[in-house]
């Protein structure tokens, strides 16, 4: 009898799982603590760099119209978002202040606010800002500027596509001949309501804009180490 082959059975790998990779937390770590001091580096070259320091707030935030003023501001510099890392950078107190006075700034640092450095005059800052506003619609969450009612009839400005959408939202219509119609008076809203997201959506269906951007100056520091509220703490 003759000897039987051996047969070799190859068993193939599994491919590794993505999921199973193992992170280094020390490597994420360190690339936020080096993003962080580098922030805190580049707001004291500002400080040094640009005359006079602005804190502003913004009243009805559009990531879009920032995105518009540090275009037509491309000479200054814009940093928003994080009050303590900027505090750190300023220097909170006069022992720990980057340059004399700053820490006054670190002091205005509270809620929504952000630092403009530039090297215009504070007379043209604060005539371009003081004369700056952009209309825009109103969110949910809003404080209603005025009254708003449809009288019954057609929407002529609305295309028949969207009626559904329309009584969805709250709004009595119906379809007439393939026109929008409002079958009775309805109030969108009312001054003083505070508007649900149904009530922003239609008054935005409706092309009316109660919202107002705009910028606000609230202080500002010079190289000179002087330092002005330009907004008192009521007006805040």
């Amino acid at each position: 009898e003759q000897p039987r082959a051996r047969v070799g059975i190859q068993v193939a790998s599994m491919p590794k799982s993505k999921r199973s990779k193992v992170y280094a937390m020390t490597s994420t770590r360190k690339k936020g603590s080096e993003r962080k001091s580098g922030l805190i580096q580049e707001i004291r070259n500002s400080c040094d760099k640009y005359a006079n320091v602005f804190v502003y707030g913004v009243e009805n935030m559009r990531n879009a119209k920032i995105k518009d003023v540090r275009t037509e501001w491309k000479h200054s510099r814009f940093f928003f978002g994080n009050n303590r890392l900027m505090q750190v950078a300023l220097g909170k107190t006069a022992a720990e202040e980057h340059r004399e006075g700053l820490h006054h700034v670190s002091e205005q640092l509270q809620n929504s606010v952000g630092l403009l450095f530039t090297n215009k005059t504070q007379e043209e800052v604060r005539a371009w800002f003081e004369g700056f506003t952009e209309h825009d619609y109103a969110r949910a969450g809003f404080v209603a500027t005025q009254d708003v009612t449809l009288p019954e009839g057609p929407l002529q400005q609305f295309p028949h596509s969207v009626e559904t959408h329309l009584r969805q939202l709250g709004l009595p219509t119906t379809l007439k001949k393939g026109v929008v119609t409002l079958i009775k008076e309805h109030t969108v809203c009312t001054e003083g309501d505070t508007l649900t997201p149904e009530q922003a959506r239609i008054l935005k269906f409706l092309d009316i804009k109660m919202a107002d951007f705009r910028i606000a100056l609230k202080a500002v520091w010079s190289q000179d180490g002087s330092f002005q509220v330009l907004v008192p703490d009521g007006d805040r």
